[in-house]
C-alpha cells in the first residue's frame, strides 16, 4: 500500500470524515534540500514525502486550530518517523468555511 493509501486509510478510519482529500504534493518541492543526521541532499521531487490533508470531520467539533494538528501528527507519527518530511493540514469540523 502507498504511504498516500496507508495516510487516507488512517484518517478515515480515526475521523470518519464527510470530506478527505490527501494530495502528494512531493513534486512541488524539487530542489528543496533535506537534512538529516547523516547526510544533505537535494531533493528530486519523486516520491510521497510531502503530503497535503484537507479533512472535514464532527471529531474536530470543538477542538482549536492546534488540537486538530496535533490529533493528525499523532495519527500519522509512523509515517513522519518513516519519511514524510511535510504535512500541511487543512483541518475543519462540518460547517466550518474551508478554502478547498
Amino acid at each position: 500500500m502507498s504511504i498516500q493509501a496507508t495516510i487516507e486509510k488512517k484518517l478515515r478510519d480515526a475521523f470518519s470524515p464527510e470530506r478527505l482529500s490527501v494530495v502528494n504534493e512531493s513534486h512541488l518541492h524539487a530542489g528543496h534540500h533535506h537534512h538529516d543526521s547523516d547526510h544533505h541532499s537535494t531533493f528530486d521531487g519523486a516520491g510521497e514525502t510531502h503530503f497535503r490533508v484537507r479533512i472535514v470531520s464532527p471529531a474536530f467539533a470543538g477542538m482549536g486550530r492546534v488540537e486538530r494538528h496535533r490529533a493528525v501528527n499523532a495519527l500519522l507519527a509512523e509515517e513522519l518517523k518513516a519519511g514524510v518530511h511535510a504535512l500541511a493540514i487543512e483541518p475543519a469540523a462540518p460547517g466550518e468555511p474551508t478554502r478547498w
